[in-house]
């Protein structure tokens, strides 16, 4: 290390922050909760805009009149603000969130991460975040640390040195850690329709929520499965000690988990740590779609909050309401429509917690489609599997309608006839 080590206290370093500053806020369950919490007290900064991805702690600075947020991804901690029209939304791949860093459209003057304590050379890791994090830090002007023992120290293209590091604040807080909860019934059909299109060789993608988590134990048969994915969870150690998961088959960083971040409980932590089994690196390379379509055998496999009946996907909002973000899910549909043996696959429960379809005649009004019904090849329900790649209006109609809760079928099929998508050849009619 090129210099002596000084720690400041949160309060301090959050003073390096000064009125029309942008500030990039480290992601998911690596959120430098003990900055954040801090940079809530400044009440004299003005025309101060904030960004970050999905965040699991607290959001005290959505509460102050100078501060702007605009979100990449949103949880339960900044939704509200963002539909009260208090902070805004950038709709936007996951992928291309570093090139608007790293080319200068949005620059960054301050990057608040959590990181892991430097070791003997000064490197520190970004850990269980190094999503879009990397990017920001490459380019901001200033880099706020919380330097916590608790962050794993993950390996790959995630690390950060304390030369470049202009403040930091010790911290030996716990870890955000999230639990997907305990598994339905309906997840549970689901993952075993979604398991069936799964064979021996194949490299997965999947998600945070119950479908990954009711998924994972129903691969336990397979062989040689390789992980290329966005992110992880607990549910990957199992297959991973069992040896269904080696990373032998897979084509990009063979014999490696490569992921960008990670969520999950103390568990996970501690299993990530030090491991050279796991490679993170940055959205930019590993959600590029050229990259995971150079997997061949890829599985992707995403939610939806809802699909119209000619296969338009919605997953970042619920009518006009923004509700999360578009994330990684075309990344990786189309880089799994591109693999040599790929599948793209959106899985949805057919029913909302309320009793509403998920697949429905029309999108709701002020929707906004993700995914294009030209994008999307597999539908997957507790009621089956629809395939809709090269399908045409009336073929998706029907193959939707079959994986519907069997409740609301007939309902779909009159209103699909009413809007002029049930067509059939007259001598099938």
């Amino acid at each position: 290390m090129t210099q002596q080590l000084q720690y400041s206290t949160a309060l301090e370093a959050i003073q390096l922050i000064e009125s029309g500053n942008r500030v990039y806020i480290g992601s998911n369950c690596g959120q430098p909760v003990v900055l954040t919490d801090a940079l809530g007290t400044r009440h004299d900064l003005q025309e101060v805009e904030i960004v970050h991805l999905l965040t699991f702690g607290g959001a005290p600075y959505m509460a102050r009149e100078g501060m702007w947020h605009k979100a990449f991804f949103m949880s339960g901690n900044t939704r509200t603000h963002v539909n009260e029209g208090r902070a805004d939304y950038i709709p936007i791949f996951l992928s291309e969130i570093p090139h608007l860093f790293l080319k200068g459209e949005m620059p960054i003057d301050v990057a608040m991460v959590c990181v892991s304590p430097p070791d003997e050379h000064g490197y520190c890791s970004l850990g269980i975040s190094v999503d879009v994090g990397l990017a920001a830090c490459r380019v901001a002007k200033k880099i706020i640390a919380e330097v916590n023992p608790n962050m794993p120290r993950t390996l790959g293209d995630a690390f950060i040195h304390v030369d470049d590091i202009s403040c930091m604040v010790w911290s030996e807080r716990p870890m955000l850690e999230h639990d997907a909860g305990e598994i339905d019934e309906i997840s549970h059909g689901i993952a075993k329709n979604i398991a069936e299109l799964v064979s021996d060789g194949c490299c997965i993608q999947t998600g945070i929520g119950k479908i990954p988590s009711a998924l994972l134990p129903l691969l336990t048969e397979k062989n040689d499965l390789g992980v290329h994915t966005e992110m992880f969870s607990d549910p990957l150690i199992d297959l991973i000690d069992r040896g269904v998961v080696n990373c032998r088959a897979k084509n990009v960083m063979k014999g490696h988990v490569v992921s960008t971040f990670a969520i999950g409980t103390r568990k996970l932590y501690d299993y990530a740590d030090n491991n050279p089994f796991f490679a993170f690196h940055p959205t930019e390379l590993v959600n590029d779609p050229f990259t995971v379509a150079s997997n061949d055998n890829m599985i992707a496999i995403n939610s939806a909050i809802e699909v119209d009946l000619t296969g338009q996907v919605v997953s970042d909002s619920i009518g006009r309401r923004i509700y999360s973000g578009i994330g990684g899910q075309v990344d990786f549909i189309r880089g799994a429509a591109r693999s040599k043996g790929g599948k793209p696959i959106i899985a949805i429960p057919s029913l909302t917690p309320k009793g509403v379809s998920k697949i429905c005649p029309e999108i709701a009004p002020g929707a906004g489609v993700v995914t294009s019904r030209g994008d999307v090849h597999y539908v997957v329900t507790e009621h089956g599997i629809a395939y809709l790649h090269g399908k045409s209006l009336g073929e998706r109609c029907e193959a939707l309608i079959n994986i519907s809760h069997p409740s609301v079928r007939d309902e779909l099929t009159e209103k699909a006839k009413e809007l002029g998508l049930w067509r059939q050849p007259r001598w099938l009619s």
